[in-house]
């Protein structure tokens, strides 16, 4: 049914618990900032909406929590860069020293440990992002390939088929980008671009057994979220409640909220972890094959800025220079 172990993604959380702790900190912080900065700017909107009728404070309330929200939404955007150099890509530092058999140390020196890895190899945070970014979009394009076989098939309702397929992958393969950057990390390479550049071949070539692993784990993932997002329905409610004036959609928004702060800081890692077994088993003794390198060229411009940054970096390594596949 699936290529993973879930009690050896489970075990890797527990040996990883000091960034569990660490992710639970940052995205239920996100959380409750998002709640006490709309509750701010609803208690200002209320403030505001007491000089005319009930009407306008009720809007008045409204337009408060919403600018508050906002406002703290665009402080998330600009800080998306630092969370993915020292929380996400540490996480996966670990996990991958884990999967090697490596000995990894306990406790706060276990993040510290993984903010060194990760800084040998992406020097700054920006050039993890732009990876990560051109290895999004690698992602989609070989994903493209799945929707476009559907869609030329004989197949009555075919293209409504492929709009719910779509829509399925573009979740499935949520994860599989982070598994990208740890094959940079596992490899060793000091050229970030050539190892993302190999990991995408590598990935190409395998998307079938990839794709599957992936498409179980969003099943999984997605039904404890709304588990989850069921389960926080009533006490974010009593939140909403708590403000000034009424905001009926709050209790919604904020069960979302804090359903996605599960989400990214407990479910997302263990899919990684998973998917990281399946990636590094599948290419155990595999080498980039060319045909799929010059694929990719053709049907991806992101492929194609991250092969020339590749090659840039690096003159001397090709496609098995610095940054080889080990063997896993």
């Amino acid at each position: 049914m699936w290529d993973f172990s879930i009690g050896n993604a489970l075990a890797m959380m527990v040996r990883t618990m000091p960034f569990l702790v660490l992710r639970m900190a940052i995205y239920f912080g996100i959380a409750v900032g998002y709640v006490l900065v709309t509750g701010i700017g609803a208690g200002v909107g209320y403030g505001i909406g007491g000089f005319g009728d009930d009407g306008f404070q009720a809007s008045a309330t409204l337009w408060g929590g919403a600018t508050g929200f906002g406002v703290f939404g665009i402080a998330m955007y600009w800080a998306r860069e630092y969370i993915l150099y020292i929380v996400k890509a540490g996480h996966i530092a670990v996990l991958v020293g884990l999967i090697d058999g490596e000995p990894i140390p306990e406790g706060r020196s276990q993040v510290s440990h993984a903010t060194r890895v990760v800084k040998q190899r992406f020097a700054e945070a920006s050039v993890l992002f732009a990876i990560d970014q051109l290895v999004k979009g690698v992602i989609d394009a070989i994903t493209g390939l799945v929707r476009g076989i559907l869609t030329i098939l004989p197949i009555p309702g075919a293209r409504q088929i492929s709009g719910i397929l779509n829509a399925f992958l573009q979740v499935a393969v949520g994860f599989i980008d982070e598994v990208i950057l740890a094959y940079a990390i596992r490899t060793g390479s000091t050229n970030a671009w050539g190892s993302a550049r190999e990991a995408l071949v590598l990935y190409g070539q395998n998307y079938k057994i990839m794709l599957k692993n992936a498409a179980w784990l969003a099943i999984l993932i997605y039904f404890m979220s709304f588990l989850v997002f069921l389960v926080m329905l009533a006490p974010a409610a009593l939140v909403v409640y708590a403000m000034p004036g009424a905001w009926a959609a709050g209790g919604f928004v904020f069960a979302l909220l804090f359903a996605w702060s599960v989400k990214v800081a407990l479910l997302e890692p263990f899919a990684i972890a998973c998917l990281m077994q399946v990636f590094f088993k599948t290419i155990e003794n595999q080498r980039p094959d060319p045909e799929w390198d010059a694929r990719l060229e053709q049907m991806s411009g992101k492929f194609r800025k991250l092969k020339a940054r590749a090659m840039g970096n690096s003159p001397a390594s090709g496609m098995h220079g610095d940054g080889d596949a080990r063997t896993a």
